[in-house]
């Protein structure tokens, strides 16, 4: 059924028909309007679970960690400062291979404080052993959670998920949005039926302390699932195309890449404006496209390879900073390609979007016309150069 829903509104109610038993979080801007409508959902008695109100958000990890571990569907959400207080348990969650499945509202990190959207909290967190997905629209991020439910729990691979989507963009953003019935959700995923659990009855210990003898095993297997989630995915995305009549690859997406002597790779809701740039620019016979990273971790270097691997001149957009270094996703792409070809690509970083600024169709216009024969590194795009002198002091 169509329906024209806010986007957090829309996360709040595919939760729902994914009949979680337990819901913990904190409430952070902008994630907040999320688990509001969770606790009304559960108060109002139209889903059997638990709202467990807790003091901080290492809190609501810790209480998902120990449900899940008891065999019980769980869930939380949280943004930015919240995340980060959350990620000595997340370590945890993924270590002791539990499903939980986590709306993060990307936002920039303090200081100076910011309320608005970029991608550094969820980027710090890429190696933490949770399976990370990138939404670019409301519907995107609707379907990436029932995708994130099947997937994470399925016995195979038993991870986390966190579904990322861009705050207030996606959050406060209203759009006409394709929701399932319960049916077709129950006929997709079936009732949480863990391997392991705690159990009285059949005793059990989960992350015990190991001496040198066991954690690399430990450490190695979890990067192993990491590796069989890679071709998992694609299947659960058909599986999911033929219920719902949507497709989705789930690892990247190509958008007039075949043709394209240029080509930026994103990840995001951005990725709406890139396309419409493409399209703008192509009508007037440039040869452009876009990649869009639907799948951080794990990260599907064969198919970005695969994409790109006749393109000339590659942008790398992020809304996220590693100081001192390369910027993450752009990293990422450059070791995509390390080794691999005779002739070097141009690879450009770029960095938009930090802290909320706008990203505008001319934005992207300017990263293309940037796309020359000399590699950029880092290149902030829309910089207020008369901002500088008061940010130094």
């Amino acid at each position: 059924m169509k329906e024209f829903l806010e986007g957090s509104k829309a996360i709040a109610e595919i939760v729902k028909f994914c009949k979680p038993g337990v819901i913990s979080a904190y409430p952070i801007t902008p994630q907040t309007h999320i688990v509001e409508e969770l606790a009304q959902i559960v108060a109002d008695g139209k889903l059997n679970a638990q709202f467990v109100n807790v003091e901080s958000e290492h809190s609501a990890a810790s209480t998902v960690l120990g449900s899940v571990a008891c065999g019980v569907r769980s869930y939380t959400a949280t943004s930015s400062q919240g995340l980060f207080l959350m990620a000595e348990v997340l370590y945890n969650i993924s270590g002791m291979r539990f499903p939980v499945i986590m709306t993060t509202a990307a936002r920039a990190i303090s200081a100076p404080i910011s309320i608005w959207n970029d991608h550094q909290d969820v980027v710090s967190l890429r190696d933490s052993g949770w399976i990370q997905f990138h939404a670019e629209n409301i519907q995107e991020a609707v379907d990436l959670h029932l995708i994130a439910y099947k997937l994470g729990e399925d016995k195979s691979i038993m991870l986390p998920v966190m579904v990322c989507i861009d705050g207030f963009i996606l959050t406060h953003g209203v759009e006409t949005v394709n929701m399932p019935s319960q049916e077709d959700v129950d006929k997709f995923l079936p009732p949480y039926n863990p391997p392991y659990k705690l159990d009285v009855k059949n005793p059990l210990t989960l992350g015990p302390l190991v001496d040198p003898e066991f954690y690399t095993e430990a450490r190695f297997a979890l990067n192993e699932t990491h590796k069989e989630a890679l071709e998992l995915i694609p299947k659960i995305t058909l599986e999911f195309s033929k219920v719902f009549g949507r497709n989705y690859n789930g690892l990247i997406e190509s958008y007039q890449v075949k043709d394209a002597e240029r080509v930026i790779v994103a990840m995001g809701s951005v990725c709406g404006t890139i396309k419409e740039a493409v399209d703008e620019l192509r009508r007037k016979g440039r040869k452009v496209g876009l990649l869009k990273i639907t799948s951080l971790r794990p990260f599907p270097v064969s198919q970005i390879c695969e994409a790109l691997k006749t393109i000339p001149k590659i942008a790398v957009v992020d809304r996220a900073l590693s100081m001192g270094s390369f910027a993450p996703l752009a990293s990422e792409i450059k070791a995509v390609f390390f080794g691999k070809l005779k002739k070097p690509k141009i690879i450009s970083s770029f960095i938009v979007g930090l802290g909320g600024r706008d990203i505008t169709k001319e934005s992207i216009k300017e990263i293309f016309r940037l796309l020359t024969g000399k590699e950029k590194q880092g290149e902030f795009i829309d910089l207020k150069p008369e901002l500088l002198k008061e940010s130094y002091e």
